[in-house]
This record gives C-alpha cells, sequence and structure tokens, in this order.
C-alpha cells in the first residue's frame, strides 16, 4: 500500500493541520510518510533514517497529536545523546505546538543549574526532552514523575549508546510505564540497537528509507598538507572551496580552540564548539553560527553531534578521524535536501593509512586528490553579512520573537528585510541584523521599552 506524501491525508488535530501551512510543510518527506501514519495508530516504531530527514517532525507531530493539555502531567519524553540535539528538538516540538494553547515543552539537559529546571517541574510540562544523565538525576530526586507518560522517544539512538547511555536508559526505563508507545529512530542498526529495541519496544513496526533518501550530491577532495603549514593550508582551502557556512573538524578539544583562534588571527569569522564550553557558551556560538554572524563553526566530533544546522556549503578535515565512519558522518552535514556540498580534507603522509580506510568505503572513487591553490587571502564568501545582538530577556519575560522585531523596526528603525533569525531562550535572546545597521539595532533595543520594560543589548563577538 503506498504512503500518503500530503500531510493533509493524514488525519492529525486541526490545530497541528491549520499550523503546517504556516511553517511551510506541506509534502512529507519519505520517514514522515512511512512513519507518521504508524505513530498515530498508536503502534511502536523502529525507524532507520539519516540526520536531517524531517523525522522530529515525524515524531513531534505523533506525540503532540494526543497530548491533552489540560491535563498537567509529563505525557511525552524525548531522549537525545547530546545537549545540542535536544536543544534543536525541544524548538522544533514548540514551533509544531504553537496552535495548542497551553502546551508546555521543558528542556532538562546537563551544563545547566539545577534550580531553574527544579522550578519548572513544579508545573507539571507535558513534553520532556532531555539528555538521559539530566533526565535519571531528576528521576531520582523524585522532582520528575513519568507515571503519565504515554510516549517515550529515542533519537539518535545509535549515538546515545555510542557516548555510553545504555546504562541511563535502562535506569530510565524503571520510572516509565509498561503501557506506552515506544519510538526508536537510529541512523544504522548495529546489533546493539536491535538489542535496545528488544529491551524497550513491543512488536516494532520496521521503516527503512536509507535506500529511497536522495543520495547527498557532495564532492569530495583530499590536499597533501606536512604538520607546520596545516593551519596555513586550512585557511588556503577554506578561501578556495569555503563558502557562507562551513564546518570545521578537528579531533582534540585543544585544536579545537587553537585552530579557531588561528582563523580569527587569519581574519576569518570562526567560532569554536567543543567539551569544555559550558552551556551558554555553547548556546551563543551555535546561535552565531546558524544565523550566520560566524562563517566557520570548528568543532570536535563529541561536541557536534546532533548539529543541525541547514546549508552548511562546505566540510573540512583539518584532520582525517581514526574511523572511516565518522568521516561519512562528518561530510553528512553538508548536501542536504537536494543541494549539493563540498568536502575538503587535509591528509599527512602520517594519515595514509586512515586515507586508504576511507576509500575503500566510498564507492567510486569519490575521495579524489587536488592540490592546495595559491589564493589571495579574505575571500568575500567567507565575509559574514550578520551580527548577532543579545538581548538581556528571553521566554521567562514572556518575551515573542514579534516583541523583538517590532521593537527593531519601530519609528523609522531598522528595515525587516534587515533583521534575521531571532532566538529565545528563557533568560535571553539573540537576534541576527545586517552588518551595516547594528548601530541603529542597539539604539532601537537600548532604548526603547519592550512590552513596558528596559532592556539591556549588545553585539556579540
Amino acid at each position: 500500500m503506498a504512503e500518503p506524501t500530503a500531510f493533509s491525508a493524514v488525519d492529525l488535530r486541526p490545530e497541528l493541520s491549520a499550523n503546517l501551512g504556516g511553517l511551510g510543510y506541506t509534502e512529507m518527506t519519505p520517514v514522515q510518510a512511512e512513519t507518521l501514519p504508524r505513530l498515530l495508530a498508536g503502534v511502536d516504531v523502529l525507524a532507520r533514517a539519516k540526520t536531517g530527514s524531517g523525522k522530529t517532525a515525524a515524531f513531534g507531530l505523533g506525540l503532540l497529536n494526543k497530548v491533552a493539555a489540560g491535563s498537567f502531567r509529563v505525557q511525552a519524553l524525548v531522549l537525545c545523546p547530546t545537549r545540542e540535539l535536544a536543544d534543536q528538538v525541544a524548538k522544533e516540538l514548540r514551533r509544531l505546538a504553537r496552535g495548542i494553547a497551553n502546551v508546555k515543552i521543558l528542556g532538562l539537559c546537563g551544563g545547566v543549574p539545577l534550580g531553574p529546571q527544579l522550578a519548572s517541574l513544579r508545573h507539571s510540562p507535558h513534553v520532556v526532552v532531555g539528555t538521559p544523565g539530566r533526565v535519571l538525576k531528576h528521576l531520582s530526586k523524585g522532582s520528575l514523575d513519568l507515571r503519565g507518560l504515554q510516549t517515550l522517544v529515542l533519537d539518535e539512538a545509535d549515538r546515545m549508546l555510542d557516548m555510553g547511555f545504555a546504562d541511563e536508559v535502562d535506569a530510565i526505563l524503571g520510572f516509565v510505564p509498561s503501557c506506552r508507545q515506544t519510538l526508536l529512530f537510529s541512523a544504522t542498526y548495529p546489533t546493539s540497537i536491535a538489542a535496545m529495541s528488544a529491551r524497550v519496544q513491543r512488536s516494532p513496526q520496521l521503516v527503512d528509507v536509507t535506500e529511497t533518501e536522495q543520495p547527498a550530491l557532495i564532492t569530495q577532495h583530499w590536499c597533501a598538507t606536512d604538520r607546520e603549514d596545516r593551519r596555513a593550508n586550512l585557511v588556503r582551502v577554506l578561501q578556495t572551496w569555503g563558502g557562507p557556512l562551513n564546518l570545521v573538524f578537528c579531533n582534540t578539544k585543544l585544536d579545537c580552540a587553537e585552530v579557531a583562534s588561528y582563523l580569527e588571527t587569519a581574519g576569518i569569522a570562526a567560532v569554536a564548539l567543543h567539551g569544555d564550553l559550558d552551556q551558554s557558551q555553547r548556546t551563543q556560538v551555535l546561535v552565531r553560527f546558524a544565523n550566520r554572524s560566524a562563517s566557520v563553526l570548528v568543532a570536535t566530533d563529541v561536541a557536534a553531534r546532533g548539529l543541525d544546522v541547514k546549508d552548511i556549503d562546505a566540510v573540512f578535515n583539518y584532520e582525517l578521524p581514526k574511523q572511516p565512519e565518522v568521516y561519512v558522518h562528518r561530510i553528512g552535514r553538508t548536501g542536504r535536501a537536494g543541494k549539493s556540498g563540498r568536502a575538503v580534507s587535509l591528509v599527512e603522509k602520517r594519515e595514509t593509512r586512515r586515507l586508504q580506510a576511507i576509500q575503500a568505503l566510498l564507492a567510486d572513487d569519490a575521495l579524489r586528490q587536488v592540490p592546495i591553490a595559491d589564493t589571495e587571502p579574505a575571500a568575500d564568501a567567507l565575509v559574514p553579512t550578520m551580527t548577532t545582538i543579545q538581548i538581556n530577556g528571553g521566554r521567562k519575560n514572556k518575551l515573542r520573537p514579534g516583541d523583538l522585531l517590532g521593537t527593531l523596526t519601530a519609528a523609522g528603525g531598522v528595515p525587516g528585510d534587515a533583521v534575521g533569525s531571532i532566538d529565545l531562550f528563557d533568560d535571553y535572546s539573540f537576534v541576527a541584523v545586517r552588518n551595516g545597521v547594528v548601530s541603529k539595532a542597539l539604539r532601537q533595543l537600548n532604548k526603547r521599552p519592550i512590552k513596558g520594560r528596559q532592556y539591556r543589548a549588545r553585539a556579540r563577538k
């Protein structure tokens, strides 16, 4: 039986259906078309789909379709391997739930104080999105009650197991009712996933859309380098093949920080994402990159897990990873949704075996050597067009994106088309504006009250 392709073909509650059009959702992706009818039927689903395939909207619509806003209990729990993915999933669920009045979606992740989370849990949320460690901590303290849970989602389950969360997941299962719907999404199907599914699911229906998904259009190159010239050569390949949004992978936290600093010295707007950053710093880094006020994100593999930034132009490997499968995962951050992308790797002689292992994994000699071009510095494509402004107020102050946009554009202020993405968090907000209007934007935000209160705004560098 052919699966439906239009969202109008599935039986969603009217509030969700009405909101989808405004979000630009009309036709379902393969994973949505295959899983959503099953999710709405209430069966357990074990789905294999690549990152960026639209799975968040699939399970998000499924769990929101049966949330009762008038029942103040946790009805759905989504477990994610990283804070970044949990934040992104929670943000997407809030967008999907706009049409349902009074639905509360709460993120529970490590790296932030327990106090504010404890306060939020006193007014029970309907949906919790979190990392296994922090969710288990609240369950152990008795601050999180899952006895009314209807839906459990394990997102990117393969990475959750890779990161050693199996024991935490098993412990969390001891706090949830046995009568529930369990959804497991994974990019790969190792034997450990089959074992996890057997423990947590009841007769799951299997869905695998990886064969039908459009293959990524990624041009892959490698360039010979030596250790002494590696950083300078990274600048050269960025200037030759980089675009407005570029992802650079390093194997260690130390390299990550030092490479980002080197790129900044070379006049390239770069930010670093690694395990030594606290949650506030990580949030700021990801916002600046996603809203195009930094052109290069330098990251370690662990820090970048769960990263879902659209339209990354190119991925650069400062050093090849030790496992060839990690290379495939790295370059899969570009060339999504039918768009083309590029991947460029710097390779020393000592990395020859890693290179050969990667080439053996790829089809049709996809990874080819090219010389490093002798380019002029400061390529225009690497110059960000936006600047990020931070405001010391957020969701807890009842601020909405429209409040910030209205203040920016009021009385001959900043033109509306000069305002980019607006990101609200509990205690602060970020807004991206074009570089040419930063001074005017700061005056608007600092001198005009927002909803009757004065806030402080400053540009982030």
